[in-house]
């Protein structure tokens, strides 16, 4: 699982922990809310039956019969009360009456419990006691939300004395309804916070691990070969950690190119070198003239193809080791490669070469590797063309690109060589004389592509014609 899957995760987790806590907790507060906003209107209740009563029993020695016909008739009727989004449509509310021995002598919702003594109940019992008496009781009832029935009691006092108890007692289904409502409400929010914190966590997750997702990609471009500018990283930890892995890039790439530079170095020195020791032997031996002006000129041959290969490979080496321009400037490509035309025109007219400009096309970079670069593809064409032969140079601005293009009418690439033509020290031997180059130039104008943020190619011309080359750079504005 990547960092920025553990981390929306982790948020998710942690949000939905925290939602349903906060919901429990205020379910269970809303919960209690309501109940206690049930019981104080059922106290007041209770109160002012139990004093009403009290007057009536004062003034008349008996409690009135009116009093059953009147709550029966209450509990008959039909109302229509909407309260918010409940419409209420009839009344829930009862009460029974006791002596003071906690026998029942009234029962307005349930008849039956007449002549019942119910002082083992805490509202009777407490209340007899003088002290306030409540309780909540189990309804023996199939519907799973009013299985709880409230019940409030007040004592009824007759010359100063607790003579029986008034109880009001409402069944729980009218407020589950209310809290039903208020769960749903509770759900639904809890849900879009959950949803909604998912996409802030995913926000938050890609906006913390973009950074090393960039070091990531940096590291990857570093392990397949290339040289990417390092990452803009914040923070001083990320920081410190990309400037280490350039370090540590920049001290296993010297360690590696010393290496492979030194290998590479002595193998092609060998030949010309050990051209130059044979024909020195020689010449310490008396040989006719003829044959030491030959021993000599191979000498000074060798020397200058060993010139050459040190400037090369010194010129490479420069160009391998550097991570960016330093100072890149914005370069006409079109003027560029007419002036390393006319520079080649003055060398050889073996070949002829045409050349096809395009308007306004500007690139920014040095632009004395990027004359080396075009130089040595000019050059590889000429070298691989036939006497008479036409090599076609063309400039072309596309989109965001310029591409400079090199057709020969040569012999080709082969197959096996398509993959190792950029490769350093790798050198096809010329048609015209059979002798192979250093094998650098190629590789050069690969590593002026990569530090322009370009590429470059070398491919068979689909007619098979002859190779082509391609250097595409990114155009200026």
């Amino acid at each position: 699982m990547s960092i920025t899957a553990r981390i929306l995760v982790g948020f998710i987790i942690l949000a939905t922990a925290g939602v349903f806590l906060f919901l429990g907790f205020v379910t269970k507060r809303i919960e209690q809310a309501y109940q206690e906003a049930v019981e104080e209107p059922m106290v007041d209740t209770a109160e002012t039956f139990a004093a009403v009563i009290s007057k009536e029993i004062e003034a008349e020695g008996k409690l009135d019969e009116a009093w059953a016909s009147g709550l029966k008739a209450a509990n008959q009727r039909t109302i229509h009360a909407q309260i918010y989004n409940r419409l209420k449509t009839h009344v829930s509310l009862d009460l029974y009456i006791t002596d003071a021995d906690g026998n029942v002598v009234f029962d307005s919702g349930h008849p039956e419990n007449v002549g019942r003594n119910f002082k083992a109940f805490r509202d009777v019992a407490l209340t007899l006691q003088g002290e306030y008496g409540a309780r909540t009781s189990r309804q023996d009832s199939g519907d799973k939300r009013a299985i709880w029935i409230f019940y409030v009691a007040a004592p009824i006092i007759y010359h100063g004395h607790i003579n029986g108890v008034v109880s009001v007692y409402k069944a729980q289904s009218d407020i589950a309804e209310f809290f039903a409502d208020t769960e749903r409400t509770l759900a639904l929010l809890g849900l879009g916070v959950i949803i909604v914190s998912t996409g802030v966590g995913a926000a938050l997750s890609r906006w913390v691990t973009a950074p090393l997702a960039r070091l990531t990609r940096h590291a990857l471009a570093i392990a397949a070969g290339e040289r990417p500018a390092p990452p803009q990283l914040p923070g001083r930890h990320l920081r410190i950690l990309g400037e280490s892995l350039e370090r540590m890039r920049d001290a296993l790439e010297g360690r590696e190119y010393v290496q492979s530079f030194v290998q590479a170095l002595s193998h092609e020195m060998k030949a010309p070198v050990a051209a130059i020791s044979g024909a020195a032997e020689l010449l310490l031996e008396d040989i006719p003239a003829e044959q030491r002006t030959r021993f000599l000129s191979n000498i000074r041959a060798e020397s200058a193809r060993l010139e050459r290969l040190i400037e090369e490979l010194l010129a490479l080496s420069v160009i391998e080791n550097r991570k960016r321009l330093e100072t890149p400037q914005r370069i006409d490509i079109s003027a560029l490669v007419d002036r390393v035309i006319a520079e080649t025109h003055a060398r050889t007219s073996a070949v002829s070469i045409d050349f096809r400009p395009a308007q306004a096309a500007f690139v920014r970079g040095d632009e004395f590797m990027l004359q080396h670069a075009i130089a040595n593809l000019i050059q590889n064409a000429v070298e691989f063309s036939p006497a008479g032969g036409e090599i076609s140079v063309s400039v072309e601005k596309a989109g965001r690109s310029v591409t400079v293009r090199v057709r020969d009418q040569g012999p080709g690439v082969p197959d096996y060589a398509l993959n190792k033509v950029f490769d350093r020290f790798y050198s096809l031997p010329r048609p015209s004389t059979g002798k192979k180059s250093s094998g650098l130039g190629l590789c050069l104008v690969r590593e002026v592509g990569h530090l322009h943020n370009g590429r470059v190619t070398l491919t068979n011309r689909r007619d098979r014609s002859g190779a082509e080359a391609e250097l595409v750079l990114e155009a200026a504005e």
